[in-house]
């Protein structure tokens, strides 16, 4: 049985099924592992992680603890206080704006890339050479979040970095547009977003993407990188307080145990509580060399999982309404035995989007497409649940929803 506890109650002897945080959060890229190391201990009640899950079935068990019901009846609330009506509905089709925005990625990696590469080289930054990269991005997302949110989720291991940075521009305008930001403000956070991880230009490409545990001294070596970036940032030119914000607490946490300062509550600006919440969500979404992404919709749930702890969950609610409960490109298995990639969200609720169906699970087979609005009264399907295409053995499965094959930025 799985069970989720405190850390502070962990012992040896017991089996972690699973950390409650990101991996960017802890030294270990082991997914699962008994806990008979002394010293593997001690590193995990010094992370600052608050909670992780354990597995009694292969390890020792404690009295107490929050079961897998009790979790999930508790993501299910957070989820339902953010599904509220008045979506705001995207004014370009998904596949249209799909082919501008693996353009517009290509382009943004490029330019992000030169200007992170020049940095390394000691060059000062100038946010003039930024911003048409962020009203390109910008634009995109005003036509159609789910496309180029969706898209940047693609990367290689080489092109993480430069990727993740075009990912959380776009993450971080959707956001400020849910939020009511203004014009400039939106720009702001936006710039922020692409600048956010510019510090990682200063971390060993060895330890970055080490494919295999860190050693503690990596694993700190690796939080260095807000600190480092926020000195780039400091000998360049045009850029603002919240760029510099951002990029210096983007993993601060709500409950102090972030880093690099150990923030907490009021002590967080609202564009780096926005950084939090949007650096991990594209974070533990994409493939990394030492682990797989998780899919978009098991991302939303376990990160509404981790509780207030983490994130502000005013700017965490808004965040779900800017991107769905199940986002663009998430696999869903319906009522009726169909598996269906979700195309896009509704005004009415985020649990009943738009999809695409393409596998009958009954007949264990491929059918001709079709478009489904879950939202439609005359529609009488349901989503049952969220899925992992590697489960069906789906690969691309952006294709279904972009209309386009993979391409590499």
């Amino acid at each position: 049985m799985l069970k989720r506890i405190p850390v502070k109650h962990l012992r040896l002897g017991m089996h972690v099924h699973e950390f409650c945080g990101s991996w960017m959060d802890h030294p270990f890229w082991r997914n699962a592992f008994l806990l008979d190391n002394p010293k593997d201990l001690q590193t995990i009640l010094s992370t600052g992680i608050q909670e992780l899950w354990i597995d009694t079935s292969k390890g020792l068990d404690i009295e107490g603890g929050a079961t897998e019901e009790a979790v999930a009846a508790a993501v299910d609330t957070t989820l339902a206080q953010a599904d509220t009506p008045g979506h705001k509905k995207q004014h370009t089709e998904i596949t249209q704006e799909a082919a501008r925005a693996i353009k517009i990625c290509a382009k943004a990696k490029q330019a992000v890339t030169s200007m992170f590469h020049e940095a390394r080289m000691g060059k000062a930054l100038n946010a003039d050479d930024a911003l048409p990269i962020v009203e390109e991005i910008s634009s995109s997302v005003m036509r159609n979040p789910g496309a180029l949110i969706s898209l940047a989720r693609l990367k290689n291991k080489d092109d993480y970095t430069y990727m993740h940075s075009v990912a959380v521009c776009a993450l971080m305008v959707s956001l400020a547009r849910q939020l009511g930001l203004d014009g400039e403000q939106t720009r702001q956070a936006g710039l922020a977003g692409l600048l956010h991880d510019v510090g990682k230009m200063m971390t060993p490409p060895e330890i970055l993407n080490k494919p295999g545990e860190l050693t503690d001294a990596e694993f700190e070596t690796i939080k260095d990188h807000p600190v480092e970036g926020h000195k780039i940032l400091l000998e360049g030119s045009g850029i603002s307080d919240v760029a510099l914000d951002v990029c210096l607490h983007h993993h601060e946490k709500m409950d102090g145990s972030g880093y690099p300062e150990q923030l907490a509550d009021a002590q967080i600006s609202l564009y780096a509580r926005m950084g939090a919440v949007c650096d991990v969500y594209d974070a533990i979404t994409s493939n990394r060399p030492y682990k797989n992404g998780w899919e978009p919709a098991d991302s939303i749930r376990k990160m509404a999982e981790w509780g207030k702890g983490h994130f502000d969950q005013r700017i965490f609610e808004a965040f779900v309404r800017s991107i769905g409960i199940y986002p663009v490109g998430s696999l869903v298995k319906l009522e009726s035995g169909h598996l269906a990639v979700v195309i896009e969200q509704s005004e009415k609720s985020l649990l009943v989007p738009k999809v695409k169906v393409f596998f009958s699970v009954k007949a264990n087979g491929w059918i001709a497409p079709e478009m489904l609005d879950l939202s439609n009264p005359a529609c009488k399907d349901k989503i049952a649940s969220h899925e992992d295409p590697a489960k069906w053995e789906i690969g691309d499965i952006h294709e279904l929803w972009s209309g386009m094959s993979a391409t590499p930025w």
